[in-house]
């Protein structure tokens, strides 16, 4: 499983994740972050790939994406 944890208030809402997100999992949020932007989410939790293009197109680098373990996977 991908967990994908971005940094809201860093985001400066310019939207290149939300154009290169190949799953169209990433939206601009209503909500404001502390610097008066509406920062990246994701649509749906689960459904991101890992694929990483948004965090390659991020000039702000507010993506963190990890690969979630689920009980009895090994390290191969």
């Amino acid at each position: 499983m991908i967990k994908l944890v971005i940094d809201r208030d860093r985001c400066k809402s310019c939207g290149l994740c939300v154009a290169v997100c190949p799953r169209r999992n990433l939206r601009l949020s209503e909500s404001i972050n502390e610097a008066g932007y509406h920062p990246t989410e994701q649509c749906e939790e689960g459904k991101c790939s890992g694929c990483g293009l948004c965090a390659l197109m991020c000039p702000d680098i507010v993506f963190s994406i990890y690969r979630v373990r689920g009980r009895g996977e090994s390290n191969e």
